[in-house]
């Protein structure tokens, strides 16, 4: 035979060898699914809630208008610090100054007219305790008479005498009583009098007090609405009066937050926060939750529910106020902040990354483990008891949540039980060991994974896609 003829068979014979290995490798790899694993592990998990607000001092009051009035001068300015009582701007008061001093004239005149009465009162009692004593010796006089006169021992004209003075002394104790009933009602109509004009005092007082406004508490003034010479108008029915400016005591600072609907629920008093404000990059504020809100507010007009009638599927958030430890002392009111409430935390606690939790339906999972059971090898799948389901539903249509677990170069599926979630990772409750291989990814991967498929684990990092040219 010819050498080309021996060299053509041979190179013939090595490529159907290699044919076949190629064809094995293929057939060996087609269902083969490349996946990323990871490991079982403890570690400390913390349940986040993240919501958004503004800073809000926990004490502080706005200043609205109590009366009519023209600003003529305001003491304050905004950043400026004031105690309780200082002035803070005064109105035009000409008119109400005159009222108070023409009211204060005639409470003086009535005090004296008062004092007139008294006077007079005290006299005519006196007269009146003068007429009764007279009268009492009138009569002794006139009893004696009638008894003298009977036996006849004083004349007609004595007895008729002192029968006169006897009448003439009676009348006149009639006459003083009644004059002091009438000074006793003039004194109690000068006290009336002068009752109702410390009344009036006390209002035009008021109406001048209000035209000098001072501070209510001790704080801050953040907020200056007015200029000097406009008008204030007061508060009518369920109108509030002008706003003037705002006084806040930034000694004890909040972040006012809405959290969402889903959040609510874990949220409690007490509860640790970690505080981020956006004016101030890079620090964070420690503080607790003060304050939980129980009426859901609607996120686009900031309503409260009970507050619109239209039925709704908008989204809701909640009020939650965070007090701070320690704010700083060049916090403003309304600094967008940022709270990171810790609701939940467990220590060495056996976790897995969220992405590894995987969701099967029970009829597709007893399927795969039927099939593989008839071809003799793991069923690759693990369940736990069926919970009892609501009657009505297919039990087939249950959904287990679960991982894939590695186990000889097939993904087997393991019911699990989880716990509290943290930022990236979920706690395992029961259903996996410690150091257990997991799949991890891609999520490609994890959406279409069957139980008992061959696996391929590739954990290198995944190659940056490059870059599309301009």
């Amino acid at each position: 035979m010819k050498t080309w003829k021996k060299v053509a068979i041979g190179v013939g014979v090595l490529a159907v060898g290699g044919g076949m290995v190629w064809y094995g490798l293929v057939q060996k790899n087609k269902d083969v699914v490349t996946v990323q694993t990871g490991k079982v592990d403890r570690q400390d998990l913390v349940t986040l809630v993240t919501a958004s607000g503004e800073v809000k001092p926990k004490t502080y009051t706005n200043v609205l208008g109590e009366g009519f009035g023209k600003i003529t001068d305001i003491v304050v300015k905004e950043g400026d610090h004031v105690k309780r009582g200082d002035i803070l701007l005064r109105l035009e008061n000409i008119q109400p100054t005159a009222d108070v001093d023409a009211q204060a004239a005639s409470l003086s005149q009535g005090e004296a007219t008062l004092r007139s009465a008294q006077s007079a009162l005290q006299m005519t009692q006196a007269e009146l305790a003068q007429a009764k004593a007279d009268f009492e010796k009138a009569k002794s006089d006139w009893e004696r008479a009638q008894n003298l006169h009977r036996d006849g021992l004083i004349s007609k004209q004595e007895y008729d005498a002192q029968k006169a003075k006897f009448e003439s002394d009676s009348a006149k104790v009639e006459q003083k009583t009644a004059l002091g009933q009438i000074r006793r009602a003039e004194l109690d109509y000068g006290r009336w009098l002068l009752a109702q004009g410390g009344a009036m005092l006390r209002r035009v007082k008021d109406v001048l007090r209000k035209t000098t406004y001072t501070a209510p508490i001790d704080g801050v003034v953040t907020y200056i609405a007015v200029r000097v010479g406009e008008n204030v108008v007061m508060g009518i029915q369920n109108s509030p009066g002008s706003y003037l400016m705002t006084i806040s005591d930034m000694s004890v600072v909040t972040a006012e937050v809405k959290v969402d609907e889903t959040d609510i629920v874990n949220v409690r008093i007490g509860q640790e926060a970690d505080v981020t404000i956006d004016a101030m990059p890079g620090k964070t504020y420690k503080g607790r939750v003060s304050e939980v809100g129980t009426q859901a507010v609607l996120r686009t007009s900031g309503l409260a529910t009970t507050q619109t009638t239209a039925g709704t599927q908008e989204a809701k958030d909640f009020k939650v106020v965070v007090t701070l430890n320690e704010p700083p002392s060049n916090l403003r009111p309304g600094l967008s902040t940022t709270a990171k409430i810790k609701t939940a935390e467990k220590k060495n606690a056996l976790a897995i990354p969220i992405q590894a939790l995987a969701v099967r339906v029970r009829k597709d999972l007893e399927e795969a483990s039927k099939a593989a059971a008839k071809k003799g090898g793991s069923t690759g799948v693990t369940l736990a008891a069926s919970k009892p389901v609501p009657s009505g539903t297919d039990p087939k249509k249950e959904e287990i949540q679960g991982v894939f677990v590695v186990k000889n170069g097939r993904a087997e599926f393991v019911q699990v039980e989880t716990g509290i979630t943290g930022v990236t990772d979920i706690e395992v409750v029961s259903g996996l060991d410690q150091g257990a291989e997991i799949v991890t990814g891609s999520y490609r991967a994890l959406r279409t994974l069957r139980p008992s498929a061959p696996v391929k684990v590739d954990n290198k990092a995944p190659k940056k896609e490059a870059a599309e040219g301009s």
